[in-house]
């Protein structure tokens, strides 16, 4: 459905992501709750953890429908991005096919192998088409 200025049709289309959004919440979808810190706000960052002493975990293990990555400032939640699992893996290997995401060792001793995504990449529309799949463009 395309933009329209009309209010009730703008409202129907408000209405049927509370529906999706509600049956996700009430349904037994398996959801991966992650929180990062202050510093994704001056990286413009999240980290993403992939592989934990070489062995695959964080996002490459994951049995979750949903992930959720919270932001937090000052310990206080300023907001969250939530993706279905499948689109967000799509997403991270076209950034990483085009060098936009970083690897990095990091975590308690460095065990842990991290995918730092720029919030903005992943948030771009250039991925996705109308029909929410992604694409190679952006």
């Amino acid at each position: 459905m395309t933009y329209n200025p009309n209010f009730d049709l703008d409202l129907q289309f408000g209405l049927i992501y509370e529906k999706k959004l509600e049956r996700l919440l009430r349904e037994k979808s398996k959801i991966e709750i992650k929180t990062e810190r202050d510093i994704w706000a001056s990286t413009g960052n999240i980290a993403i953890e992939i592989r934990f002493k070489g062995n695959p975990s964080g996002l490459a293990k994951t049995k979750a429908d949903w992930w959720f990555h919270i932001l937090t400032l000052d310990g206080e939640m300023v907001t969250m991005v939530c993706f279905p699992v499948d689109k967000l893996k799509q997403i991270i290997k076209e950034l990483l096919k085009k060098k936009l995401v970083r690897k990095v060792m990091g975590g308690d001793n460095n065990d842990s192998e991290i995918l730092l995504v720029p919030i903005d990449r992943l948030l771009s529309k250039n991925f996705f088409n109308n029909n929410g799949v992604v694409h190679n463009s952006g």
